[in-house]
């Protein structure tokens, strides 16, 4: 069994030395300038100056997206792969992996359900603000 391994463990070693050779030969053959300047530190992004500080505060919309998109994408990465097979499974128990597949999608709906009522897809809406009566709030 363990002649298996074998290719495996000759993959490993070759490229850790590989890996190791090659930073090794990075850190022989690189210069480094021991100076420190404001022209070193500054941001250089394919020659085009920068137009705004680096660190900025990304909105949570922007991750409630990508929890979209892995929400859609493992949907699709189950369903087509079942879809192709289903075909085989007609002759024996069709109605068991049928059933499987609905709770499943059924599940996939609830999540797209939470998202909606989250208001994930509302990309214009605003933050809520209560709603002033004419009787309140004082004024003249």
């Amino acid at each position: 069994m363990s002649h298996q391994f074998v290719p495996v463990l000759l993959t490993l070693i070759v490229a850790v030395l590989f890996t190791g050779g090659l930073l090794g030969f990075s850190a022989l053959v690189a210069t480094r300038s021991r100076t420190r300047t404001a022209t070193k530190r500054e941001s250089y992004e394919g020659g085009v100056p920068l137009l705004d500080r680096a660190w900025k505060r990304i909105p949570v919309k922007f991750y409630a997206v990508a929890l979209v998109f892995v929400v859609l994408d493992v949907e699709v990465a189950f369903l087509y792969p079942w879809a192709l097979t289903y075909r085989d499974f007609l002759a024996e128990n069709a109605v068991v992996v049928l059933w499987d597949m609905i709770a499943f999608i059924v599940l996939l709906a609830f999540a797209y359900a939470y998202m909606w009522r989250k208001g994930v897809f509302d990309w214009g809406r605003t933050a809520r603000r209560p709603v002033e009566r004419s009787g309140e709030g004082g004024g003249a």
